[in-house]
């Protein structure tokens, strides 16, 4: 009886330790079975972060777009005439008519994209003065004396419409220098008068001109830059030079302020309308981009 009761005792203790050793593999096979899926958890967690923070960085380093607002002061120069049958004055904005200078807000939105840019502005110009006439002056078919008191205007609106190529791009470092073929189309719509003893004449024109030429920027970072353009082309008695250097200061990463100097040399034939001019001046303004 008693060695019954000594092998029911074993039994009994042999069971108690085999439970203890299967709860003890139950826990160490679901710890790790959580710390493998802990693991993995992590493992797409980072990959999910590295790809949405290399994602981020190349598009802060090759997609901005760029809002520019400024005000613009040219001078202007040459001479303009509108003509009915072949007759008319080529006039000259400051001898003949006295014309003051243009103060009118501009305005650009540049988009890059990569090694791309797209770009499209808005220059407004408007000249006007008052003068005695030295000499007499045919415009529109109507002659005006010499000694006459006229009050004339000039108007031009060019929206330019861009695409540049960089084909030189080190945008990736402290210093940045980019080098790019830009395509243009300048859309100006000119729009001449003269009015003496309260009769106005006048004459429009829209001529868009398309130009070739290079866009760069050579930059410190995103503190301070320098860029410039230029770009011609003339074709059936019509052209335009567009030349521009520009500073830009931006003490923040997504504010600016910027400085420059433009020149426009227009030349247009057409519709009876000619046009030999030279507009130059300062500007300066604030940009913000994203």
């Amino acid at each position: 009886m008693e060695q019954l009761s000594i092998q029911i005792g074993d039994a009994g203790h042999c069971y108690q330790q085999e439970a203890n050793e299967y709860a003890a593999a139950r826990f160490m096979d679901k710890n790790l079975i959580f710390l493998l899926e802990l693991i993995m958890k992590l493992k797409i967690l980072a990959a999910l972060s590295a790809m949405m923070f290399g994602y981020a960085g190349l598009a802060s380093a090759d997609e901005t777009v760029a809002v520019k607002v400024g005000y613009m002061v040219l001078s202007p120069s040459g001479q303009f005439a509108a003509t009915v049958g072949n007759v008319g004055t080529r006039v000259d904005m400051n001898t003949d008519l006295g014309l003051k200078n243009s103060s009118q807000p501009t305005g650009e939105i540049i988009v890059t994209l990569g090694d791309s840019a797209i770009s499209l502005g808005f220059v407004p110009m408007s000249f006007s003065g008052t003068s005695v006439l030295t000499r007499p002056i045919t415009y529109n078919n109507q002659t005006y004396t010499t000694g006459s008191t006229i009050a004339s205007e000039f108007k031009a609106d060019m929206i330019d419409i861009g695409y540049t190529y960089y084909i030189v791009n080190m945008d990736d470092l402290p210093s940045r220098f980019q080098l790019g073929i830009e395509t243009a189309v300048k859309t100006v719509t000119a729009k001449t008068s003269i009015t003496s003893a309260g009769v106005t004449t006048s004459k429009n024109v829209t001529v868009p001109i398309p130009t070739v030429g290079v866009r760069a920027r050579v930059a410190l970072a995103d503190f301070v830059g320098l860029t410039g353009r230029i770009g011609y082309l003339g074709y059936s008695g019509n052209s335009i030079l567009d030349a521009d250097a520009q500073v830009e200061f931006s003490p923040l990463p997504m504010l600016g302020i910027y400085a420059g100097y433009r020149q426009l040399k227009l030349k247009v034939d057409s519709n009876n309308v000619y046009v030999n001019t030279t507009f130059s001046g300062p500007y300066a303004g604030a940009f913000f981009r994203f």
